[in-house]
């Protein structure tokens, strides 16, 4: 599961990426050169919001369930087993911000890789991050 480039995907990423097409052309146009992986816990989480946000924007649910599907296909879940050796350091980093997001900080700091995101929280936690703005400069060889 190492690579020399990739990121780690926050949960409103893949969110993003089933309700929208910017951060999905991302995924789409990236998922060759680098390694995209979320924490299984985010794989989860975003299965738990999809109705509520779909609700709220009127956007069909079984769409929305096809997308998560397309976009879990391109990006590589990580089990809590691979991670959890990494939760207390992850929470030190993130407690006062954030502590549910210690997943996220955790497969960063195992892979050693930076973490996209728009979540403000983990701005200044000593890991790099990216937003989806300037992502593809992150993906350019």
């Amino acid at each position: 599961m190492t690579a020399k480039r990739g990121l780690v995907l926050d949960a409103n990423i893949l969110i993003r990426a089933i309700f929208g097409k910017h951060v999905r052309r991302l995924i789409d146009s990236s998922n060759e050169h680098i390694l995209l992986c979320c924490p299984d816990l985010c794989f989860e989480e975003t299965l738990r919001h999809i109705p509520v946000i779909s609700e709220r924007r009127m956007f069909n649910a079984g769409v929305a369930f096809r997308n998560f599907e397309e976009v879990a296909q391109l990006v590589e879940p990580v089990d809590l087993s691979a991670y959890s050796a990494f939760r207390e350091p992850a929470r030190q980093r993130i407690a006062r911000r954030d502590p549910d997001d210690w997943p996220v900080v955790a497969v960063s700091l195992m892979l050693q890789l930076p973490i996209w995101t728009e979540d403000l929280d983990f701005f200044g936690i000593g890991i790099a991050t990216w937003k989806s703005e300037l992502v593809e400069l992150h993906f350019q060889p």
